[in-house]
């Protein structure tokens, strides 16, 4: 698989990787920045460009011990709706353990990957049943096997077999509940085979995320917005996570708002100028509406 690196200007969409997800936000952001300065601002407009937020969010927790700010906007691309809620998730690893043996003696082996069927079609029935809970803006929460491996040859019995899972969490489902519920899960299989040797670890977890609609931070975004836009915008929630957890959970009133785009983590790629125009505007006039 090849990826297209260079931009390319087509119209009034710019391609390329990385551009809708996120650089099209910072890049408005750091417009806005400078626009605060020269208007000179009664406050500090900070721009936290943090790394690794696809994977641990080092730098939003490193940025969040040396600033803190009276309210946030993370600028991923939200189609130019202001998001106030976001899923978290669950990585969670499954291991069951068997006995090795060579495939012509049956009597010795337990067979580690079969011992693992009963706990896949445990969680096909957990997620099932997740779609009954439905958050308004987000949906239903779900859970999926990621990644299953077990044995060495042909000729053996599986002696381990370990899947990996993800649980997708609404806001008010915390890690600690998913733990609980993988374990529960567990447990049901235990009582139906007596000899089934499984344990279960969590790997990460990261939290859900969601602010009050009726929030101060919500309705001065919403407004700055209809003067750029001419009308409101929507209010939504986004499915993927985003560091915008964090940043609340350090008490800070944050909503997501960015350009509208496709291709995030895509071959192809790319963001719609006139929306990185607008959030860039917004986001100026936030400032001047917070700082006023």
């Amino acid at each position: 698989m090849t990826y297209q690196h260079a931009m390319r200007h087509i119209g009034e969409r710019l391609y390329g990787r990385g551009a809708y997800d996120k650089n099209a936000g910072v890049a408005a952001a750091l417009l806005a920045a400078r626009e605060a300065a020269r208007l000179g601002l009664a406050g500090d407009l900070v721009v936290a460009a943090a790394a690794d937020e696809e994977h641990a969010s080092l730098g939003v927790q490193e940025a969040l011990r040396a600033v803190h700010a009276d309210a946030a906007i993370v600028t991923e691309p939200t189609e130019l709706e202001i998001a106030v809620a976001h899923k978290g998730f669950v990585w969670s690893e499954v291991r069951v353990t068997g006995r090795a043996a060579h495939g012509s003696r049956p009597h010795l082996g337990v067979d580690a990957i079969v011992k693992m069927g009963p706990v896949l079609t445990a969680l096909g029935a957990l997620d099932e049943a997740l779609g009954a809970r439905q958050h308004p803006l987000l949906g239903r929460g779900s859970v999926h096997a990621s990644v299953i491996e077990g044995g060495v040859e042909l000729s053996s019995y599986p002696a381990h077999c370990v899947l990996a899972l993800e649980r997708r969490t609404l806001p008010g489902e915390r890690g600690a509940d998913v733990g609980r519920e993988l374990a529960a899960l567990l447990d049901r299989c235990r009582a139906a085979d007596a000899e089934l040797d499984a344990e279960q670890r969590t790997l990460l977890v990261r939290e859900p995320f969601e602010i009050d609609q009726g929030a101060e931070l919500v309705g001065v975004v919403r407004a700055a917005a209809a003067d750029v836009l001419g009308q409101a915008p929507r209010i939504g929630g986004v499915s993927y996570w985003a560091d915008a957890a964090f940043i609340a959970a350090a008490g800070i009133p944050t909503v997501l708002f960015g350009p509208g785009g496709a291709g995030a983590h895509a071959t192809e790629e790319w963001v719609s100028l006139s929306d990185t125009e607008a959030v860039a505007r917004i986001l100026i006039g936030v400032a001047a509406g917070l700082c006023a």
